[in-house]
């Protein structure tokens, strides 16, 4: 075949991989050649049903390709695979790669902008379309065939101190996008975005306006939330409120900050909320993700939501009414005084950051954050990157009450993976991650593995029933974003990433 043949068959194939796009039954039951979405499907859970890479072979894995950006930020995102093409994204830049090889397709840059770039958790697929977020908070719709623009709007204003990063959850005819900004006194929001045109659907504050007497700001909504599609419910997670670290002008529990909501998504209109930390004052942010699992808890069968919070509980809720089912925390903490009968943790207020400080556990990182757990079925094991860790916390008059208002220091802190049973909340094992922790996600699959990194950059294939090593291999630098699998003509990948380097690995070829 002559080389003017070969263009005209990559092109036609090019073509075809990209021209097909999203629709619903996509999502909600993506295939094995698929990612369509940020978490894979609506559920949250982030586990694979692909069985060739087993526990038996997997020490034979090897590096299939590696796709350099050539950019100085990290890869925080979740890579999306529609009809053979990956999307990923750094602040300002989406790539398009061919998933079988690695080889980019294109890349768009954003303009320079004043935003903070501080990571950037994806796009998101409707059609063929993409949405990307940007650090001056603006939604870009793109065409998924070339990456030119369909059209940009305005999420919020980034000259008062709102920026995005999140993945834009796609339900049906709505694009659900949320924001950041946590520096600056503001209100959080969700918006429903029309994917056709861009007009904003309906607006949900989880806080009311700056100035409000008697209200605070803050609960912001930068992780990417869950859907149910029989309930028609979509669940979210909220930020802190601000002043972050002082409360004193902000009494009670200061609705909705750190807590998880349940909307409809069609008109934004809230169901039912929980709050995993009242009247937060350590930056425990309750955006980490709601899990959806259907299974028996105590003998009777329940649609459930999960969560292991950044304030260090594990949550597990009746996700049709948010009852608590279940509370119990995953790792050292001294902040709250006991659980009050709505399952809430009760804060003691002697752990309230102070002039002369205050030792608290979890520190201001949390026992965990916006790395993504993974639910495994088959063993009731819910796993998540854990940083147990003490931090000192100040609260100092002279700051006002604007902004962070206060400080916190890192005294010591690991990672560890923790395997949680959902019925108990007992911590099944634990494996060590090193010093200070890594900021890997976890993937598990069918056949019993779990997939991340560790603090010195290795990523890890563990065993799921008791977490012993079946592989690691050095990346290079510590994996920031949460794997995902998929599987191509046969061959099984895992998808990670170190730095700017996206790696592919995969069985060797037979």
């Amino acid at each position: 075949m002559n080389s003017f043949h070969s263009f005209c068959l990559l092109a036609a194939l090019t073509g075809s991989m990209l021209a097909q796009g999203v629709n619903p039954d996509l999502l909600l039951k993506p295939p094995a050649d698929s990612w369509p979405g940020y978490h894979g499907d609506y559920s949250g859970q982030r586990h694979s049903r692909l069985t060739q890479i087993t526990q038996q072979n997997v020490a034979q894995m090897g590096l299939a390709w590696a796709y350099q950006t050539g950019q100085i930020q990290q890869i925080k995102c979740s890579p999306l695979l529609v009809d053979g093409v990956l999307y990923i994204t750094v602040p300002d830049n989406v790539y398009a790669v061919d998933a079988r090889s690695g080889h980019q397709l294109w890349h768009y840059t954003y303009p320079p902008n004043k935003g903070f770039h501080i990571g950037s958790r994806g796009v998101s697929m409707y059609k063929e379309w993409l949405y990307f977020m940007t650090p001056d908070a603006h939604l870009i719709c793109l065409n998924a065939s070339d990456g030119t623009v369909r059209w940009n709007i305005v999420v919020a204003d980034s000259q008062k101190g709102y920026w995005t990063t999140m993945s834009p959850l796609v339900v049906n005819n709505h694009v659900i996008v949320g924001v950041s900004g946590d520096f600056d006194n503001l209100s959080g929001f969700l918006k429903s975005i029309d994917p056709e045109t861009g007009q904003t659907q309906w607006r949900w504050d989880s806080t009311p306006p700056v100035g409000t007497p008697g209200a605070t700001s803050g609960g912001m909504t930068w992780m990417t939330g869950t859907y149910d599609p029989a309930l028609h419910l979509i669940y979210w997670g909220t930020g802190n409120p601000t002043p972050v670290l002082t409360g004193t002008n902000r009494l009670g529990d200061d609705l909705y900050t750190c807590s998880i909501v349940a909307l409809n998504p069609d008109t934004g209109k809230l169901a039912w909320s929980f709050q995993p930390s009242p009247h937060d004052t350590h930056d425990w942010d309750a955006v980490e993700t709601p899990v959806l699992v259907d299974a028996d808890f105590h003998g009777k069968p329940r649609k459930m939501l999960m969560q292991t919070s950044r304030n260090g509980y594990f949550f597990v809720l009746d996700r049709i009414t948010g009852e608590s089912l279940l509370t119990t925390t995953f790792g050292p903490t001294n902040w709250a005084l006991g659980v009050d009968k709505r399952g809430r943790p009760i804060p003691n207020p002697e752990k309230e950051p102070a002039p002369d400080g205050r030792l608290i556990a979890p520190n201001e990182g949390g026992m965990t954050n916006y790395r993504s757990p993974s639910f495994d079925a088959k063993t009731g094991l819910f796993i998540v990157d854990a940083h147990p860790g003490y931090g000192i916390y100040f609260a100092k008059p002279a700051d006002g009450t604007f902004g962070w208002a206060g400080a916190d220091y890192d005294v010591w802190s690991k990672g560890v993976l923790d395997a949680i049973d959902y019925q108990t909340g007992k911590i099944r094992w634990t494996h060590e991650l090193g010093a200070n922790g890594s900021g890997a996600g976890v993937l598990t699959t069918d056949s019993g593995i779990i997939f991340t990194g560790d603090s010195t950059g290795n990523v890890l294939a563990l065993r799921t029933s008791d977490g012993k090593t079946l592989w690691h291999a050095g990346a290079g630098g510590q994996m920031q974003s949460s794997p995902i699998s998929y599987e191509l003509d046969g061959r099984q990948y895992i998808l990670t990433s170190a730095g700017g380097v996206l790696f592919a690995w995969a069985l060797p070829v037979r």
